[in-house]
């Protein structure tokens, strides 16, 4: 995907009638373990709409982190399409496809991934340094992100000085530091407290909102889920319209 080919794609998109930022078409995936074929996904047909904020919901192993995977172009479908802005992603080269998700798409995981020798504002810039950007020019953007999640007190602390908590807000900021059209989350509130959970998900809600985001996020909270403008469930690796239990 050339630079042009980036550009082209945004200035389309601002004017298009189709509100779909992310389509799969018959999406699946498996591994052989063992010597025996076990089936993740099974011809997943999704569309995600522009602004929203989706849940995914199943029992663990049952390949909601796979499918966010195959979402942010992490990994690659035996089967099927996923098109971001009507583009088929797994047509591109990996360069491009290294490129789609430093540009577009920001990520979030339970576990923060942050290097250990690094600060908070070097944490949250490496999106950016990784694209060629020059340290002095990112340097205001990142902390401004990390004082939207609440981190601009703790700017020069590595991540041996921070809270878990403090910790997802870095990684938060991370996945934001590029203006992403698409934010995937995998588990954000997972591996923290329910007081800091619920923190956490009171800023992903606002930042989602203030930004215009498109956000899908793989979850056990029913808080967080309940939350969200639309519940899948997948199972058996079919992926399905869910009510949450009342």
């Amino acid at each position: 995907m050339s630079e042009a080919r980036l550009t082209d794609s945004k200035s389309e998109t601002a004017t298009a009638v189709d509100t779909s930022l992310m389509r799969t078409q018959g999406l699946s995936k498996g591994y052989t373990i063992g010597g025996k074929r076990l089936e993740i996904l099974r011809d997943v047909d999704l569309e995600i709409k522009r602004g929203e904020m989706i849940a995914v919901v199943g029992q663990s192993g049952a390949g909601k982190s796979t499918l966010l995977h195959m979402l942010g172009a992490l990994d690659r479908p035996d089967a099927g399409k996923v098109y971001f802005e009507k583009f088929d992603i797994f047509k591109l080269s990996e360069v491009d496809l290294a490129r789609l998700r430093n540009r577009k798409i920001g990520f979030v995981f339970q576990f923060h991934h942050l290097l250990p020798e690094f600060t908070a504002l070097e944490n949250a810039m490496m999106p950016l340094l990784a694209g060629g950007a020059r340290r002095r020019s990112v340097t205001d953007r990142a902390v401004e992100v990390l004082r939207r999640v609440g981190l601009g007190e703790r700017l020069d602390h590595r991540p041996g000085e921070l809270s878990g908590g403090e910790q997802q807000r870095v990684a938060l900021a991370r996945a934001l530091i590029n203006r992403p059209l698409l934010l995937l989350a995998d588990e954000p509130t997972g591996n923290l407290d329910s007081h800091t959970g619920e923190s956490i998900l009171e800023t992903l809600k606002e930042i989602h909102a203030q930004d215009l985001l498109t956000s899908v996020i793989v979850t056990h909270n029913e808080r967080l889920a309940a939350d969200c403008d639309r519940v899948l469930h997948l199972e058996d690796g079919r992926l399905k319209d869910y009510t949450l239990p009342k």
